[in-house]
């Protein structure tokens, strides 16, 4: 069994920074790529960032190019997500997803429970 729990959310203001982490535990899985989704109340998930596991390639929405970075310690298995000058649309919560497999292809399989980032105008 895989799990991945995410960290660090919460309450801030517009124009804070917050650092989310994710670490996954059991059984060990070679993942191509692991990312952070967000969901807002009433909006559908969307992927935010991505990271391939052994390259270290990102990839952002433009939404928060130039704010976020993604990052990994695959030693720790943990991956991150720096928010800095947050603001009041990145309100969501937040998930972490790692894919099942080593290929360019594999789907997210395992998913974490999310972490609510609330951001104060």
């Amino acid at each position: 069994q895989v799990q991945l729990e995410e960290s660090g959310g919460g309450l801030v203001q517009a124009g804070d920074s917050l650092s989310l982490t994710c670490v996954a535990s059991g059984r060990p899985i070679s993942s191509y790529a692991r990312a952070w989704f967000r969901q807002a109340p009433g909006k559908e998930r969307e992927t935010i960032a991505a990271i391939s596991w052994v390259a270290g390639s990102t990839w952002y929405r433009d939404s928060v190019k130039g704010r976020f970075t993604i990052s990994r310690d695959a030693a720790k298995n943990t991956l991150y997500l720096q928010m800095n000058n947050l603001k009041p649309e990145d309100t969501a919560v937040y998930t972490c997803a790692a894919t099942g497999g080593p290929d360019a292809d594999s789907t997210y399989d395992y998913w974490g429970q999310g972490t609510q980032v609330t951001v104060s105008s």
